[in-house]
C-alpha cells in the first residue's frame, strides 16, 4: 500500500559540484537552502538585497548587482528616524546614512563579482503579491513597518511575471552567459493575503515560470510542490503551520542534493558533516586526554580536506 504520493526528480545534467559557485536570490527559503551549501562548505552567495519575495523585487535586486547600481541619498527613504531602501530587506535599514549606503553598495559590489564566475544562480520567488508605494509609484520590497495607507496593493498578472521572470533570466545572461538558472516556488504558504489569495498567487507564479524554463540554462525545481503533496502532513510544519520546520527543509534539501549535488561530491559532503558535528561536540571534560586526542584526530580531518580545498575555512577547536 502506497501513503503518500512522491514527485519524481531526476538528476539534472549540470550539477553543482565543490568548483561551483552559487548565487541565491529571493525569500526566506533562499536562505534556508543556503544554510546547507554553507554547512557542506560549497561556494555560494546568498540574497542581495536580503529577502525578498515577489518577482519584481528580486528583478529589481538583479538588475542592481548586474549593473553596479550605487545607491546615495535619493534612492533611501527616512522614516521614523531610520533611513531605508524600498528595494531592500529591513536589514539594510539604519540610522545613519552612511551606514546604509556603504552596507548596500558594498553588498551590490560583492554580488557583481559573484555573479561573473557563478556557475548557478537559485531565484525563489514568494508570491505574486506586491505593494506599491503611493508616493512615487513604483513597487516595494518591503513596507518597512511605513503606515499601509501608504500603499496600495496589486497582484501581478501571469504576463506580468512570465515578463519580469525572462527579464532576470537576460539579466543574468548578460554578465554570463555560462551560468544555470534554477527557479523554485517557496514552499511557504501567503495566508495573510488570504487562503484563495494564495493560491492564486502561486499559480500565478508556477505558470510564468514553467512558460520561460528550456531546460538548457534554466530550470525548475519543485519545492512548493514537494511541500504540498510529498510534506502534506502540519508534523512538517513550524508551530505557525505556514513554515516548513526542520525536518521538511531537510528533506527537501535532500531531494535537490539528489537533483542538483553531483555524486562525486556525496564522499565530500559526509566528511565535511562530520567534521562539522564534531566541531559542535560537547566533551564532559575539555582537559580529559580522550578529548585532547579527539581534537588532534579533528583538526587532521580538517587540514585533509583544506588541503584538497584551501576555499573552505572552519572555525576550528584547537588543542
Amino acid at each position: 500500500m502506497k501513503f503518500r504520493t512522491k514527485i519524481k526528480v531526476s538528476k539534472e545534467k549540470n550539477t553543482i559540484d565543490y568548483n561551483s559557485q552559487v548565487v541565491l536570490f529571493g525569500s526566506c527559503f533562499s536562505e534556508n537552502i543556503e544554510e546547507h551549501f554553507k554547512h557542506y562548505k560549497f561556494q555560494s552567495n546568498s540574497n542581495s538585497h536580503g529577502i525578498l519575495f515577489n518577482p519584481k523585487s528580486i528583478e529589481t535586486a538583479i538588475d542592481d548587482c548586474v549593473n553596479k547600481k550605487e545607491y546615495n541619498q535619493r534612492d533611501l527613504n527616512y522614516f521614523d528616524d531610520t533611513w531605508l531602501s524600498f528595494n531592500h530587506h529591513t536589514k539594510f535599514s539604519s540610522a545613519y546614512l552612511a551606514e546604509i549606503l556603504r552596507n548596500i553598495n558594498q553588498d551590490i559590489t560583492n554580488t557583481h563579482k559573484k555573479l561573473k564566475i557563478a556557475s548557478h544562480v537559485l531565484i525563489t520567488l514568494g508570491t505574486s503579491w506586491v505593494y506599491r508605494y503611493n508616493e512615487t509609484e513604483n513597487l516595494v520590497a518591503n513596507c518597512h513597518k511605513v503606515p499601509q495607507r501608504n500603499f496600495k496593493k496589486e497582484l501581478l498578472s501571469i504576463d506580468e511575471n512570465i515578463e519580469i521572470i525572462r527579464q532576470m533570466v537576460s539579466l543574468i545572461h548578460k554578465i554570463n552567459n555560462k551560468i544555470n538558472v534554477v527557479f523554485t516556488v517557496s514552499p511557504v504558504r501567503h495566508l495573510k493575503d488570504g487562503f484563495v489569495e494564495n493560491t492564486q498567487s502561486k499559480a500565478s507564479l508556477l505558470t510564468a515560470i514553467h512558460q520561460v524554463i528550456d531546460n538548457q540554462t534554466v530550470f525548475y525545481f519543485p519545492s512548493y510542490e514537494i511541500m504540498m503533496d510529498e510534506l502534506r502532513d502540519y508534523r512538517f510544519y513550524k508551530k505557525d503551520l505556514l513554515h516548513p520546520n526542520e525536518i521538511a527543509m531537510d528533506y527537501i534539501w535532500d531531494v535537490f542534493k539528489r537533483a542538483w549535488i553531483s555524486d562525486e561530491s556525496y564522499p565530500i559532503m559526509k566528511e565535511i558533516d562530520s567534521i562539522q558535528k564534531s566541531l559542535h561536540h560537547k566533551p564532559f571534560r575539555e582537559d580529559s586526554e580522550k578529548h585532547q586526542q579527539f581534537l588532534k584526530n579533528l583538526d587532521a580531518k580538517i587540514e585533509k580536506v583544506i588541503k584538497q580545498f584551501p576555499q573552505m575555512n572552519f572555525k576550528k577547536k584547537t588543542v
